[in-house]
């Protein structure tokens, strides 16, 4: 199964290298990935609900873009710019389009599970509760830490972790037995927290490659 992702942001190619060998690491076997750049025309960072939208502008016009060779397609962004809420809402595209968010978040209710979230800022927060509110995931949701960090913490493992801490415990305190990392790109590395720490792209790709193995079971029966 080959996959595109899709980044929410224009980023230099050092990054680029740095997400894709993420990618190879955490995909499952039979799950092949393959990172594109956004172009110049996104953010270079989300800082504010106009960058907000302005990636998502971008996101889903080079989703809509995405020639042949793909059986899926995901944002690179835990905000999942671009991707539909529901099965009616959204344009019909070629590849099917996932949403790391939608995936791991909608497990964890699935399973009952009461959760919560930590991003860098205030513009991201808001964004990842409206989207929870959109999956109709209000009920499971503690709670969304805002750990005011800058963007370049999102490639320093020890910066991310060290916030991650007090993150962790706020939410734990309010009830969340569980805690998504809300950024795509990190390394969770922190050690004994009171709630567990779900890295989302790691748990949403997990995810994609179960579906395509009951996909390919309905074929065979």
């Amino acid at each position: 199964m080959r996959a595109l992702a899709v980044t929410p942001i224009h980023l230099p190619a050092e990054e680029i290298r740095r997400r894709q060998a993420r990618y190879d690491r955490l995909a499952p076997p039979g799950l092949r990935i393959e990172l594109r750049d956004v172009g110049p025309a996104a953010p270079l960072a989300l800082e504010s609900e106009d960058s907000v939208r302005a990636s998502e502008r971008e996101v889903a016009a080079t989703l809509d873009a995405a020639g042949d060779g793909f059986d899926l397609a995901f944002p690179d962004c835990v905000l999942d710019p671009a991707v539909p809420a529901g099965p009616a809402a959204g344009p019909a595209r070629a590849v099917p389009v996932n949403g790391l968010l939608k995936l791991s978040a909608m497990h964890l209710a699935a399973k009952g599970v009461r959760f919560g979230a930590v991003v860098r800022n205030e513009a991201i927060g808001a964004e990842l509760g409206r989207r929870l509110d959109a999956y109709g995931l209000a009920p499971h949701v503690a709670g969304i830490a805002v750990m005011e960090l800058p963007f370049d913490a999102i490639a320093d493992t020890a910066a991310w972790n060290a916030a991650l801490v007090d993150a962790v415990g706020e939410l734990a305190a309010r009830g969340a037995a569980a805690v998504i990392n809300g950024c795509s790109a990190v390394d969770v590395e922190a050690g004994p927290l009171p709630a567990r720490v779900i890295d989302p792209t790691a748990l949403a790709l997990r995810l994609m490659t179960v579906e395509d193995e009951a996909d390919q079971v309905g074929r065979a029966a």
